[in-house]
């Protein structure tokens, strides 16, 4: 009888776990977030691998987008629910394809680099040959144009060839394919460096302060989910907070190279890009106010629009406020 109670005590205790792992799966919040691949989301991948979206009672899908393109259509059909990527394109579906989108956090300056062929030793050498972006008409296109307009070469003086995301971008500028000049971040920009192509100039020291990538959704999934959106927020912020400690700094590194699946060199030079001493990503995902109107001013002189655009468009922190009053 003895050895009958103990069985049937174990059965239910592992009827007991059993459901309580499965009602503790039921009770997370799927929330599914759509990036490029860079250091750039070291909070994300931190966030996702030790656990804190969970401790925050989320289940975080993580998709890749193969180009800006595809991610603005995917937002606004509903496919997932979080962009995190260059701000420029909310505020392109904001003014060109009047979708109601906000930006809700911020995330880096982009990290980017003037990057070009070994044979390219000035920007005269670019005359006349074809730079190589994700689209041509959003964000970091704006900024290489820009770039090269300093220096006296504009939209005519050069072709532009469309490619995609940075690993696209990246064979676009082999020799078989006509590309000599691209604007790369990290990993990218490393991993050409170490195939012989230089670097130029990093972006920021050439058009100043800039608000790269951020956190930004639909107006009305945010109002309809405000609860999750704090609660992922909250997780950003305290993942952000451990990947920028140098005491883990080398863990760090392990889980961007099982991320970006490069090499632990490769990874521990972006993660040093990352939040290094001239790190990129922004400080617990805050908003860089001055280089957010840069980027206004960027896209309105580079593709059209509002000269005086104000941030306040496009911005809406008050689920950032929230979040960061949790700590």
């Amino acid at each position: 009888m003895t050895r009958f109670f103990l069985l049937l005590h174990a059965t239910m205790t592992a009827a007991l776990l059993l459901g309580g792992a499965l009602h503790a799966a039921a009770a997370e919040t799927r929330v599914r977030v759509n990036v490029f691949v860079g250091p750039q989301n070291l909070a994300l991948y931190v966030a996702q691998e030790k656990g804190l979206f969970a401790k925050h009672g989320l289940a975080v899908e993580i998709q890749i987008t193969p180009n800006s393109r595809a991610q603005r259509d995917g937002l606004k059909d509903g496919s997932f629910d979080i962009a995190q990527s260059a701000v420029d394109n909310a505020v392109a579906l904001v003014e060109v394809e009047k979708a109601d989108v906000i930006v809700v956090a911020g995330g880096s300056d982009g990290m980017n680099e003037l990057i070009v062929r070994q044979e390219i030793n000035s920007y005269g050498d670019i005359r006349g040959r074809a730079v190589v972006v994700d689209r041509p008409d959003t964000a970091y296109a704006l900024i290489l144009y820009k770039m090269l307009a300093l220096q006296g070469l504009h939209k005519g003086d050069y072709s532009v060839i469309t490619a995609g995301a940075c690993p696209q971008r990246r064979a676009a500028l082999q020799p078989d394919r006509g590309g000599v000049a691209n604007l790369m971040n990290p990993p990218c920009s490393l991993m050409v460096r170490n195939e012989g192509f230089r670097s130029f100039a990093r972006a920021t020291d050439v058009i100043g302060p800039y608000q790269a990538d951020g956190l930004w959704v639909m107006r009305a999934w945010a109002q309809a989910n405000a609860d999750t959106l704090i609660r992922y927020l909250r997780a950003s912020i305290e993942a952000y907070r451990w990947g920028s400690d140098p005491a883990n700094r080398a863990e760090a590194a392990d889980i961007v190279a099982k991320y970006l699946k490069v090499d632990r060199d490769i990874a521990a030079r972006s993660v040093e890009a990352a939040v290094g001493p001239r790190g990129g990503v922004a400080k617990d995902a805050r908003i860089d106010m001055e280089g957010f109107r840069n980027t206004l001013r960027l896209r309105a002189e580079m593709a059209g629009g509002d000269r005086n655009a104000s941030p306040d468009k496009y911005i809406d922190l008050s689920y950032y406020e929230r979040a960061l009053a949790g700590f």
